[in-house]
């Protein structure tokens, strides 16, 4: 997963959901820019003023149609307890599943064939399809942005779309597929995830069940640069 045209920017406000101010670097006449915020999650302890991020220009923004010039793309986050340590975090909701898309092209998961995005099954639409072993299997892909001392954890707000997949993927084993959630860690140094039971129960209870009966549950931290995010390494799970 690949940027072109990053800067580096400095958080002011985010007025709703999908659009923050920044404030452009010198190089940039220093004026405030609007963004589109790539992830509609809370992220309310990464989007604190006078935080540095990243944004992506557009410069075929006018010619596209698109409402602003700029995405956020990434934050600096300063991890308590440790002075002068901070974490970049990609928070571009879109960036996981073409990490993953390509993780597994490459071989992430062993041999794979038939690699597919957007496969519909019952009343829910995957984000990958494939072939592994001679069995056909679905994967959701979620993206993880929350960090507390070192334990990633997902959701940061409640989301019954999410619970909704985790059911749709358990259907799907007892069907006779293979099904798999990915959590896809937007950031490294991360000890372990978690369920965020406090934010959701229904999820972190249903993402116990269905590993009990069947759906793989996979946890990856991501190698982040300024200009890129790649899925790295496992991470314990801790249900």
């Amino acid at each position: 997963m690949n940027y072109d045209h990053i800067l580096s920017a400095v958080f002011l406000e985010r007025p709703n959901r999908f659009t923050a101010l920044v404030s452009l670097p010198s190089s940039s006449s220093g004026k405030t820019a609007v963004c589109h915020v790539k992830n509609t999650g809370r992220c309310r302890e990464l989007l604190i003023p006078g935080t540095s991020v990243l944004i992506e220009h557009h410069p075929d923004a006018l010619q596209k149609g698109r409402k602003t010039e700029y995405s956020l793309i990434g934050v600096y986050k300063e991890r308590a307890g440790r002075y002068g340590e901070t974490l970049l975090i990609n928070m571009d909701s879109q960036a996981p599943n073409q990490a993953a898309f390509e993780w597994l092209c490459q071989g992430g998961l062993g041999p794979v064939s038939d690699v597919k995005r957007e496969v519909r099954f019952g009343g829910s639409r995957f984000d990958l399809s494939f072939r592994k072993d001679g069995s056909f299997c679905f994967m959701e892909v979620k993206g993880v942005t929350l960090e507390t001392n070192g334990t990633a954890s997902f959701p940061d707000a409640p989301t019954e779309r999410g619970l909704k997949h985790l059911l749709e993927l358990e259907k799907a084993v007892k069907s006779g597929f293979q099904a798999y959630v990915l959590f896809v860690i937007q950031m490294k140094g991360i000890c372990a995830f978690t369920p965020n039971r406090g934010t959701h129960p229904a999820f972190a209870d249903a993402l116990k069940r269905i590993s009990q009966n069947g759906v793989q549950i996979l946890a990856k931290d991501c190698l982040v640069t300024e200009h890129s995010m790649k899925i790295d390494g496992d991470v314990p799970v801790f249900l």
